[in-house]
């Protein structure tokens, strides 16, 4: 599991990169929420739930982990998704999308949360 987020982590980065880019040479900076939420809630909390979930090999084989992976990795994309299309087009339908994305993610994040919170001071640790 802990590979799968890292893996995942550089998909959405190279994401945000490309928007990023696309941005500044068209000088519109329409889409900086949706760079931004890429960054933080694909590379850098995926990454992070990653190494987190190597250093904690027991907390990754869980349920909880495998739910969270997909419950952030359906909601991530229909969220932006569903941003991007309301940001470059202006109209708010798909705004619902986002809010429903926006739930997977803080439901991922609660059961990461609850996993992490459960482990115990000498679980399964790896070692240096």
């Amino acid at each position: 599991m802990g590979l799968r987020f890292l893996k995942i982590s550089v998909v959405y980065f190279t994401i945000a990169v490309l928007i990023g880019l696309v941005m500044g040479i068209i000088h519109n900076f329409t889409l900086t929420s949706v760079h931004a939420h890429f960054n933080l809630l694909g590379w850098v909390s995926m990454a992070l739930f990653g190494i987190i979930y190597c250093i904690f090999p027991s907390a990754a084989q869980t349920r909880l982990a495998k739910a969270h992976f997909w419950l952030h990795n359906i909601g991530l994309p229909l969220m932006q998704g569903a941003l991007f299309i309301v940001l470059v087009t202006g109209n708010p339908g798909l705004t619902i999308v986002t809010i429903i994305g926006s739930l997977l993610i803080v439901l991922g994040v609660i059961l990461f949360a609850i996993n992490i919170l459960n482990l115990k001071s000498n679980q399964n640790r790896i070692s240096n």
